[in-house]
């Protein structure tokens, strides 16, 4: 995985976090909802650029 990448994959999950603590602050479920999405769609990418690593060696 390269350095862009990390770094990529980690502001989504960042934002992703910060979307759901607003949503969870403003009793918004749809922001929740969005936050929790934009992690999973971040751990996935994560997953497969590791998956990418491995054939890599």
């Amino acid at each position: 995985m390269s350095a862009s990448d990390k770094i990529q994959n980690a502001a989504e999950d960042l934002k992703g976090k910060a979307t759901e603590t607003v949503g969870k602050a403003t009793n918004d479920d749809s922001k929740v909802a969005e936050g929790r999405a934009e992690q999973k769609s971040a751990s996935a990418k994560k997953a497969g650029e590791n998956v990418k690593d491995v054939f890599k060696r």
